[in-house]
């Protein structure tokens, strides 16, 4: 795989992981009872929200691949 595909799939998979990260915030704020289940999927989900951000970061400012 060239290095743009290999970018091009760890941008797809922050993209993914941010969509994962709202989903779980919505179903922490919304659709959960349980104080620790709330508390432990926001976590997770403000986590996922970090990575994915410093993945796109990293992708986007690594600059343009000379193929």
């Amino acid at each position: 795989m060239s290095v743009g595909l290999i970018k091009m799939w760890f941008a797809l998979g922050a993209i993914a992981f941010m969509f994962i990260s709202v989903m779980f915030i919505l179903l922490s704020r919304y659709k959960i009872r349980n104080k620790l289940l709330k508390g432990i999927t926001a976590v997770i989900a403000y986590v996922l929200m970090i990575v994915s951000g410093f993945i796109i970061f990293i992708v986007v400012f690594s600059g343009p691949v000379s193929e």
